[in-house]
This record gives C-alpha cells, structure tokens and sequence, in this order.
C-alpha cells in the first residue's frame, strides 16, 4: 500500500494534536482539582453532582432564611425584654405608691414618672429591625403600628404573621401582631373581674377572687349591693346580666367569703349604705390602658375624700392585678420567642453538617486524585513527545538523501 506524503503529515499533526488534547485535559484537571471537567468525563457523576449542587444551594438559602429569621427575632426579643422591664418598674412605683404617708403630690409626682413610663412603652411597641420593618405591624410592616390618640393608643397594624421557610418542611413566624402582644391582655383574674363603684363612700376593699366551681360559671354581670341599718350590714347579690336576684339580705362580716355561681372573693373594711361592688367576665384590656388607669387613679386627690384613700386602695390593688396580667403575658410572648430562636439554632446546626455531607459527596464525584492526575500529567508528555519525536523523524525521510 502507497501512502501519499500528504497523508503521512496529515496522520502525525492529528496523532500529535490528539496527545496534546489529551495533556491539556489532565493538566486542566490537575490546574482545576476537578476530575470531572464536563459532563462527557463521567455523565453519571455529572449528573449526581448536578443534584447534589441544587440540594446544597437550596440548604444555603434556607441557612440564610433562618440568619434572616434569628435577627429578627433577636430585635423583637429585645424589645420584650425592655417591655418586661418597664412592666416590673411599674408596678414597683405602684406598690410604693400605696404608702400611707405619701401625699397628694406625691402621687402626681408618681403619675408624672408613669406617664414618661407610658411613652417609653409607645416606642416600644413601635420597635423596629435592622432594616427599619415595624416588628409589631403584622403584614404592614412600613405602618407604624401604635399611635397616641384622644381617646387612647390606636393599633394601625393588622394580625398578619410574616413566615420565613428554614427547613423544607418548617416556617416560622419573624413577627408578632401588636394586638396579641400588647393588647389581647386578659384583666382581673382571666376569668372574672372585680370592681368597685367609684362612688362607694365606705372603706370596703374588694379583692380580685377565684374561681371555686369552673362548671357553675355563666358569665354574666353581677352587683353586690350593701345595706347599713340599725349597724347591721347586709349584701344582696344580682345577676344584672339576667336581672335575677340571687340572695338578698345576707350578713356581711369583713374578709370573709363571698360565694356565687362557682365565683369566690371577698370584701375587707366596712361598706357604706348604698355602696356597690361589680363582677363582670374578664375581657381584653392593652398595657396601655393599665398603665393610663393607673396614671388616674394616681393623679385622683384623696385628701378631704371621705373615702379617698379606699378608692385609691381598690385602684392600686386592681392596677397590680392587671400589670400582674400583662407581665405574664409578655414573658408568654417572650417564651415563645426563645421557643423559635432555639428551633433555628438547631436547624441551622443541622444545616451546616448537611452542607459539610454535601460537600464531601460532590468531591468524591467530581474531585480529582492528585496522585494519579501528575502521572498520566507526565505519561500524556512522554506520549506527546514521542509522537513528535516519530513525526519528525518520519517527516525527514526523503529518498534523495539515498541517491
């Protein structure tokens, strides 16, 4: 067989161009440490890696979502910490407020503190994050949330919770409706509330109750009316829900029980004739309101009053009962916020061995062996060089230099 010169040439340019293609590719994965340059070096460890790179960049964003998460949680568990806080000084200058030798401007002096005591707890609730997102808005995170108007602190937000995906199967909540923090506040005893009518003359003291038989409870209103005659006193009880009188005429003896419907509390001091105590189901009532009540009762002169400072006991002890009621909450709210950040503290632990494992899979598909690649590096030159060397050699053949 006849070769033409043209093919002689032709043949040594490809076989050299073909180790030199062949070089160049373990040189790349050498350069790279990749074993796997394109998906034609293995297609189904290419086609592993693929997944396990979607995988690890679905984890990633999860790991932020949950960065994401905890600094918002952190700012709102912050600002209850400051809430709590404000809550206990509060009730601090309310127990020191009932102090018998304080005075009239005593008091207004420590209604003047609470009242910089309420704006404090304003900016609170209108807290927000890092990004400058109201914490307590709900949904409308760029609404303030809170404003002072005439008639009381007016909530503008909705009840909306802002979810966060951290885990393929978790959200979370990053935020909580001013509503349920600051204003969905059980008062009295959570079930019923005591009161005492601001007209009372007597020095009668009703304190907040329990509830001795949950399955007699109706939730209706009741009155307790005294009567003073021929210095015997009696009470008679009303349900004025139903306008149902339950007893009449019944003996009153100071700091014992008084028992109705499965409702028990009692009444200290001497009830004037005509004086009048109020039950009534326990309804919502805002931090705000406590707060501002108290100011009043504070701000009310009990000097000269027949039964000032009886009315200033009865809104002392029904303050105390209500802050009592909101620091419960607020430390609920508080629980609940820890609650979440330990769940992404785990899940972000979690996350991170995940991404450690998905990493370690994708260098076992992809990764090249060191060790091996620098010797087919240095077996692909000696190819390389040997067909350069035969091509020069066979290229240099001419018949003339035998003539």
């Amino acid at each position: 067989m006849r070769l033409s010169t043209n093919t002689i040439h032709e043949q040594g340019v490809n076989s050299i161009l073909k180790q030199q293609e062949a070089l160049l590719h373990v040189q790349q994965q050498v350069s790279t440490g990749r074993r796997v340059l394109t998906p034609a070096d293995d297609p189904i460890a290419a086609a592993l890696a693929l997944d396990i790179t979607q995988t690890s960049a679905i984890n990633t964003q999860f790991s932020e979502n949950r960065t994401t998460a905890a600094s918002k949680l952190g700012f709102t568990e912050g600002v209850l910490d400051g809430v709590t806080n404000l809550i206990q000084n509060v009730q601090t200058a309310t127990v020191s407020a009932g102090n018998a030798t304080f005075t009239d401007a005593d008091r207004l002096s420590i209604a003047g503190e609470l009242r910089g005591r309420f704006n404090e707890l304003v900016g609170f609730a209108n807290s927000t994050d890092a990004t400058g997102q109201f914490l307590f808005s709900g949904y409308q995170s760029d609404t303030k949330p809170f404003n002072q108007t005439t008639t009381g602190v007016q909530y503008n937000g909705d009840q909306g919770e802002q979810l966060v995906q951290i885990g393929a199967s978790r959200q979370i909540a990053t935020n909580s409706s001013g509503t349920d923090v600051f204003e969905r506040i059980k008062n009295g005893n959570g079930v019923f509330a005591t009161t005492a009518n601001p007209t009372n003359n007597g020095s009668g003291v009703i304190d907040t109750g329990i509830v001795a038989s949950p399955a007699n409870l109706t939730g209706d209103n009741y009155q307790i009316s005294f009567t003073v005659a021929a210095g015997v006193t009696t009470y008679d009880v009303t349900d004025t829900t139903t306008g149902a009188t339950l007893s009449t005429g019944n003996p009153y003896t100071s700091d014992e029980s008084i028992n109705f419907d499965g409702i028990q509390f009692s009444i200290k001091g001497e009830p004037a004739d005509g004086d009048q105590f109020n039950v009534s189901p326990s309804s919502n009532q805002s931090l705000f309101k406590t707060i501002d009540n108290l100011i009043n009762v504070l701000s009310t002169p009990v000097s000269g009053q027949p039964s000032g400072g009886t009315q200033l006991t009865n809104g002392l002890n029904t303050a105390l009962q209500d802050l009592g009621n909101s620091l419960d909450h607020v430390l609920t709210t508080r629980a609940s916020v820890g609650v979440s950040l330990q769940e992404i503290e785990v899940l972000q632990s979690v996350g991170e061995d995940t991404d450690i494992q998905l990493q370690q899979n994708l260098a076992e598909l992809q990764d090249v062996d060191i060790a091996k690649a620098i010797t087919d590096l240095n077996q692909q030159r000696v190819f390389l060089e040997a067909a350069q060397r035969s091509f020069a050699t066979v290229s240099d053949l001419s018949l003339f230099d035998f003539i």
